[in-house]
């Protein structure tokens, strides 16, 4: 492919977790100029280095890398937040003649990124009620809830995440619509091409238990144990991911330290599948395998999509 040949003004790599969205991330960067812009929601707090598989300095191989690190572990996520912050880098970059690349696999970071979406405001007084009866009676009792309003954002968002299924529940009051169906269309914003990494699910869960043994062997217990000195635990969003939560249980005595590893495995398993589950709705993502004995493979497939999509 020539430098002179156009490549799309963004390109996103998405799908699940531990499929190898980062690998190709910066391979797609090195190839077409680019610099890869984070999507990961986790990967946006300082100090959340392990337990969400952040890409060291040396394996960026000097591809910049943009939305990482940028939030204290006590500050509350916020789609409509990441949006803004997303937006202004993705054109800072085409403004620049560089091509963002932007990688994740949480869903509505990506569509926020590159969908045009708006984002419903917020009532402190309906939000105030359903985190009460959150603290209450537990994120189980919202979740039937959020099941019996919305079936498909229930379906979305896992039972144990009492913050999103709370931002459910009060868009729901607010709006008096379905939380999915303030959700339009696939109506983009960027001219984008979107690749998702597919692993069979055999494979992939074989990945996923491999990288929890790694993130402890890394070190993640020590990693939790030191962001909890700077509130961890009180990070509603933080506080909740993979891992991160299953080790704070385990710091409180909670639960042993090997029931919290195997958690966190089974954990993020069923997480991988309700990512695959809602990029797979998309029907703009074009699938590539990222399969172990395919993953020579995978780079030279994702340049020839990223090429033919541009010259169809």
């Amino acid at each position: 492919m020539s430098s002179t040949t156009p490549v799309p003004r963004v390109i996103a790599v998405v799908g699940p977790t531990a499929a190898g969205k980062s690998d190709l991330g910066v391979a797609l960067a090195q190839r077409f100029g680019g610099e890869v812009v984070n999507a990961d929601s986790m990967q946006l707090y300082r100090g959340m280095d392990i337990g969400t598989a952040k890409l060291t300095p040396g394996e960026r191989q000097g591809v910049p890398h943009h939305l990482l690190d940028i939030w204290d572990v006590t500050r509350t996520a916020s789609v409509a937040e990441y949006q803004r912050l997303a937006r202004v880098e993705l054109d800072r970059l085409l403004a620049a003649g560089r091509t963002p690349i932007l990688v994740g696999g949480s869903g509505l970071y990506v569509r926020g990124a590159i969908d045009a979406l708006e984002f419903p405001g917020t009532d402190p007084e309906v939000r105030a009620r359903l985190e009460a009866e959150l603290t209450e009676r537990g994120s189980g009792v919202l979740h039937a809830r959020l099941a019996e309003a919305d079936p498909e954002a229930a379906r979305a968002i896992l039972p144990s995440n009492g913050r999103r299924i709370v931002r459910a529940l009060e868009v729901i009051e607010i709006t008096g619509r379905p939380f999915t169906a303030n959700l339009p269309g696939h109506e983009a914003v960027y001219d984008t091409v979107q690749i998702g990494v597919d692993v069979e699910r055999p494979e992939l869960d074989e990945r996923i238990a491999l990288r929890v043994d790694r993130m402890w062997e890394a070190g993640l217990v020590e990693e939790v144990r030191a962001l909890e000195e700077v509130g961890l635990r009180e990070g509603r969003t933080a506080s909740r991911a993979l891992g991160y939560q299953q080790v704070l249980a385990f710091l409180a005595g909670e639960c042993t330290e090997d029931e919290a590893r195997a958690e966190t495995v089974r954990a993020t398993k069923r997480f991988a599948r309700r990512q695959d589950s809602w990029f797979r709705r998309d029907p703009r993502v074009h699938w590539l395998s990222g399969a172990a004995d395919r993953r020579p493979e995978l780079r030279a497939h994702a340049l020839m999509l990223v090429e033919r999509t541009v010259t169809a």
